[in-house]
């Protein structure tokens, strides 16, 4: 396999492989060198990765973006979503902040904050409603284990769906916000 890749050093401990963008960063600690090695170890994970990204590019080709949402709907939209699963879960969230990301829809802090990306406003609104409830789920479960895809897949048993449409979606949001036109469409 044949693979185009970037070779970043920084200051971190361990090597680390990253295939968001359909490009591999490879991050490496400054004293490394062998980044063939770690690319012929982890080959088929890689590969498993690059397939999963063609058929979400492909995907995406089928897909459609909602331009006419504003951001103060998708507020009120998240903020809907959000206070109807704080009562399905019993648990609140302390607060629940905006703002463009670029490398993920949401997150969710140790002090039950959650970050939006605002680019969720093109998304169709059952994928936002995931979206809320994935990061909500991160306060009972941090992890990506067996117990958080359970909390998730109570309210969407088809949770891996919803995960390869919105790899799709990411992938249709990137393009369309890398366009020259994009100015008007925000």
């Amino acid at each position: 396999m044949e693979l185009n890749y970037k070779v970043e050093h920084r200051g971190v401990k361990y090597p680390r492989l990253e295939l968001k963008t359909g490009t591999l960063l490879i991050v490496l600690p400054r004293n490394y060198k062998d980044e063939v090695a770690l690319i012929k170890k982890h080959e088929k994970w890689l590969y498993k990765k690059e397939l999963v990204i063609r058929t979400a590019l492909k995907d995406a080709k089928n897909k459609n973006l909602n331009l006419n949402r504003t951001r103060e709907e998708l507020k009120c939209l998240v903020y809907s979503i959000a206070e109807n699963l704080q009562n399905q879960l019993n648990f609140k969230v302390n607060n629940i902040y905006f703002r463009k990301m670029n490398s993920k829809w949401g997150s969710c802090s140790s002090k039950r904050n959650l970050t939006v990306n605002t680019v969720l406003k093109y998304l169709p609104e059952e994928l936002i409603e995931y979206v809320v409830l994935h990061e909500m789920a991160h306060i009972l479960e941090r992890r990506h284990n067996e117990r958080f895809w359970s909390i998730v897949g109570e309210k969407f048993k088809d949770y891996r769906a919803k995960e390869r449409n919105l790899l799709a979606y990411w992938f249709l949001v990137q393009e369309m916000l890398t366009r020259p036109s994009y100015e008007l469409i925000v």
